[in-house]
């Protein structure tokens, strides 16, 4: 299976924060990616305790595998 992660620079202390997401569409290209986060990031909904946006910034967006090594299975 392969997720998405999507990587964001926070507005004030500059720390990257990722928001990973399952079941996606694996044939998005880098533009629409690109518009998506910058709407997240436009949106300002994520912030932490001391209310700094957290998804200020799209800085990279990763498709990654997934890939389960079976040790045993009964059947």
């Amino acid at each position: 299976m392969k997720s998405l992660d999507l990587a964001f620079r926070s507005a004030i202390g500059g720390a990257v924060h990722h928001l990973k997401l399952k079941y996606v569409n694996t044939d998005l290209d880098a533009e629409t990616v690109k518009a998506a986060m910058q709407e997240i990031a436009d949106a300002q909904l994520f912030v932490d305790k001391k209310g700094e946006q957290m998804y200020a910034k799209p800085v990279s967006a990763t498709y990654q595998t997934e890939q389960d090594d079976v040790l045993f299975e009964e059947k």
